[in-house]
């Protein structure tokens, strides 16, 4: 039997509304270029606005077109493949394990070496969409503990935890414990028996954990607090997490409709880590940099577009 400790008041999930924000004030840019305009799609979350601001940067340098972007749209995925596929958006940001098991609603998970072979055979085949290239970082959901405590048991894997989880205390926000694939599907797997399963609000996990509340959480792995908080993330060693790679979902006639579009959404090919997601989130979400901003700067460190 778990042993779950209130330690933090958790907010009610509400139901988001199909609300957005359109983003295109630069007006004079619009009048100069006369090439279209490609719409992009958000879901509500840090990490795709910044990616968003990326595809519009490469796209308005490398083209004559114009970029609208509509960020945050509530309800993510459900909502925005369903626009898309409308033609409501030409392109947004995706993630492979979302793709697959959402959208698609395949059980069967095939290895990362055919995963975007099938996944862009069965979204051209199913709804006229093709995945253009990923960006090389994987924010799957993942394992971290203290530093001190990884240093202590020589802890690398997932697996090496097991002997010492007795001894440990671990935290997580509520709908860990009740997905299919949270708390009880990971410890079994393991073979996980914690010291104490500590229910957490999820904006208090790393505060934590930093302050020697819990010794283990489970993490995504580009949280913007994963570059500032004292801790390790370990190995799943076992593959128990599906993997969430991101990428562009664009539409079939947008490419055809404009052939330089693709190879300038390829410039965003395996460019940017995990650690390096994780820190651009941190200096939108604590250091309240603009998400533009980081975007372009980003992109002007990687060669990609011209640098003032």
């Amino acid at each position: 039997m778990k042993k779950f400790i209130k330690i933090a008041l958790l907010a009610l999930t509400i139901g988001i509304p199909f609300t957005f924000i359109s983003c295109n004030n630069d007006s004079k840019k619009v009048e100069e270029k006369s090439g279209g305009t490609i719409k992009i799609a958000t879901k509500p979350m840090t990490e795709q606005f910044i990616l968003s601001e990326m595809l519009k940067a490469l796209i308005e340098e490398n083209t004559n077109l114009n970029v609208e972007i509509t960020k945050g749209i509530g309800g993510g995925t459900s909502n925005i493949h369903p626009a898309i596929v409308k033609g409501e958006f030409d392109m947004y940001p995706e993630y492979t394990g979302t793709g697959w098991s959402f959208v698609l609603k395949e059980k069967h998970i095939p290895d990362d070496k055919t995963l975007f072979e099938d996944l862009n055979k069965k979204y051209m085949e199913n709804y006229k969409l093709k995945w253009v290239g990923l960006y090389g970082f994987n924010n799957t959901f993942g394992l971290a503990v203290r530093k001190d405590i990884a240093k202590k048991y020589n802890l690398k894997t997932y697996s090496d935890l097991e002997k010492y989880s007795k001894d440990l205390k671990f935290g997580a926000e509520y709908d860990f414990y009740e997905r299919d694939d949270g708390y009880d599907a990971l410890c079994k797997k393991y073979n996980f028996k914690f010291k104490e399963a500590v229910d957490l609000d999820i904006g208090l996990k790393h505060k934590a954990i930093n302050s020697k509340e819990i010794d283990v959480m489970n993490i995504f792995t580009t949280d913007g607090q994963l570059s500032t908080s004292d801790i390790v993330v370990l190995k799943d060693d076992k593959n128990f997490y599906q993997t969430y790679y991101s990428g562009t979902v664009v539409r079939e006639d947008t490419l055809n409709k404009y052939k330089d579009l693709e190879g300038v959404l390829l410039k965003m090919n395996n460019i940017i880590t995990e650690a390096e997601m994780s820190k651009l989130n941190n200096e939108v979400e604590s250091n309240g940099k603009d998400e533009k901003e980081i975007a372009i700067n980003f992109l002007k460190e990687k060669g990609l577009i011209k640098k003032d």
